[in-house]
């Protein structure tokens, strides 16, 4: 059974860097896409940014371009989320998610239904 755990997070003021990892136990575990979302409260779950296996292709929400970078670590079944310049507005439950999906559409990549593999989520908190 493989299980994303968590780590990062925390409380920042606005223009700080945070990192989050996710790191899959288990067993060896290499998912074709690992993505990150984040919940607000009182909002629907956002498609943050995404990363493939390879660690070549990329893909990131609008609001995150240009601060956001996400990074795998295949070796050690591990992705990361480097959250620089952060605003208030990033303030949310972050969570990781995986899938072994291969022949995932683009439009598919930013949807949650597409995760089979989801961490416990960490708390992003950005003071202004």
């Amino acid at each position: 059974q493989v299980q994303l755990v968590q780590s990062g997070g925390g409380l920042v003021q606005a223009g700080g860097s945070l990192r989050l990892s996710c790191a899959a136990s288990g067993r060896t575990f290499s998912p074709y896409y690992t993505a990150w979302f984040r919940q607000a409260p009182g909002k629907e779950r956002e498609f943050v940014a995404a990363i493939r296996y390879s660690g070549e292709v990329t893909y990131y929400a609008d609001s995150v371009k240009g601060r956001f970078t996400c990074s795998r670590d295949n070796a050690k079944n591990a992705a990361h989320l480097q959250m620089n310049n952060l605003k208030p507005e990033d303030t949310a439950v972050y969570y990781c998610a995986a899938t072994n999906e291969y022949y995932a559409a683009t439009n598919q990549i930013t949807t949650k239904n597409l995760y089979d593999y989801w961490g416990q989520g960490t708390q992003v908190t950005v003071s202004s």
